[in-house]
């Protein structure tokens, strides 16, 4: 049951997160990238610590000084920075197709740093998602764009941030580590903006935008933080895949892309793989279910018949 609510938190949060992306772009047209960030980070700071004070918790953990809260900070700095960069620069459907290759390193880094196990078949089953990814991406053909590498640095972000998540202190919440997160987003965003320069004041419609990017864009962050302290990761992190779904349904209806074959091809594989890891997990748990009702009947016996076989 963990695995699988893991796996909803998970979808819903992918499905948030194109919203999400779709509006920064939007944004993108007004206001430079370093902007966005801050404002969106500010959002969602007072967000997560309205509902945090509204719940009792406090705003401030020492797990925020730990090595994983660290090393997860400054990937999500990297993350966010460079994918939403890569979002105001490259189509939406190609930034979110690069960012599939998040649940491969998240997996394998689960694997390293974890111990988690994973059956051959689902290592099967990402390779053949990683597959789709460069069906998708086609490397050294006219169509990938130089820009497309601040995707893969922000996707390499994401999968530190994520492993990072699954370490921080079972005693943070998740409104806690919402709130330590949009403030790195307000650190990425001064960091660019001091970089590029040319702030501006917002129009109403790009503030309509910046409301409805933070509005969805908390309800994604603690969506993902959810799902990966739920299950196993290796089950779990592939169903970031259905971002691209979402994602390349956006960029047909919103921006009008145009998906060729191999985007559409490369993009049924992912799914199916994902599908296929999900389906591989239940049933190695279900496998693994019946364990401790028998454990629980062998020391039953053994208490009643303790002093017959004592004698």
């Amino acid at each position: 049951m963990e695995t699988l609510r893991g796996s909803f938190l998970m979808v819903l949060a992918m499905a948030a997160f194109a919203l999400e992306d779709m509006f920064i772009k939007r944004v993108a047209q007004e206001l430079p990238v370093g902007q966005i960030l801050m404002l969106f980070g500010l959002g969602g700071m007072v967000i997560f610590a309205a509902v945090a004070r509204a719940q009792g918790q406090p705003l401030w953990h020492p797990g925020f000084c730990t090595r994983p809260l660290v090393l997860r900070s400054l990937a999500e700095v990297a993350g966010r920075l460079c994918f939403t960069l890569a979002i105001a620069l490259t189509p939406l459907s190609s930034a979110s197709a690069i960012l599939q290759a998040t649940p491969l390193v998240v997996a394998g880094g689960a694997v390293v740093f974890f111990g988690e196990k994973v059956s051959w078949r689902r290592w099967l089953a990402m390779a053949l998602g990683f597959a789709g990814v460069l069906m998708i991406l086609r490397p050294g053909s006219a169509g990938f764009e130089a820009y497309s590498l601040f995707a893969v640095l922000g996707m390499l972000g994401f999968a530190g941030r994520d492993l990072a998540t699954r370490a921080a202190p079972i005693s943070m919440t998740n409104l806690q580590l919402g709130l330590f997160g949009f403030a790195m987003l307000v650190i990425a965003g001064a960091l660019a903006l001091a970089w590029t320069g040319g702030g501006s004041w917002p129009s109403t419609r790009a503030w309509l935008y910046l409301g409805l990017t933070t509005g969805i864009g908390t309800l994604a962050y603690n969506a993902l933080t959810a799902a990966m302290r739920h299950g196993e990761i290796s089950v779990v992190a592939p169903f970031r895949y259905t971002r691209l779904v979402f994602a390349m349904a956006l960029g047909v209806l919103v921006f009008g892309e145009r998906p060729d074959s191999w985007t559409l091809l490369g993009s049924a594989v992912i799914v199916a793989s994902g599908i296929f890891t999900l389906i591989r997990g239940s049933r190695r748990e279900s496998h693994l279910a019946p364990a401790p009702l028998g454990a629980y009947i062998c020391q039953s016996w053994l208490r009643r018949n303790q002093t017959r076989i004592t004698k």
